[in-house]
């Protein structure tokens, strides 16, 4: 299956978001809620590919210049 089109990616509640990203629950349902994180509805709660928090992480990666 494509990686790309997020078909096979394994599926994270938003507590093991918050977990990866060391959040609180409430900041990714922020995150979600903003559209800034990108979630499946199931039921009464959210998934969240495993791509989509690498995606959301790495375009905030800033490299510091060293001194």
């Amino acid at each position: 299956m494509s990686q790309k089109s997020g078909v096979g990616d394994r599926l994270l509640t938003v507590a093991e978001v918050a977990d990866i990203m060391r959040v609180s629950n409430m900041t990714v349902y922020r995150l979600i809620k903003s559209g800034q994180l990108a979630a499946i509805r199931v039921g009464k709660n959210y998934r969240i590919r495993e791509s989509e928090i690498e995606r959301y992480l790495s375009e905030r990666s800033v490299w510091v210049e060293g001194e």
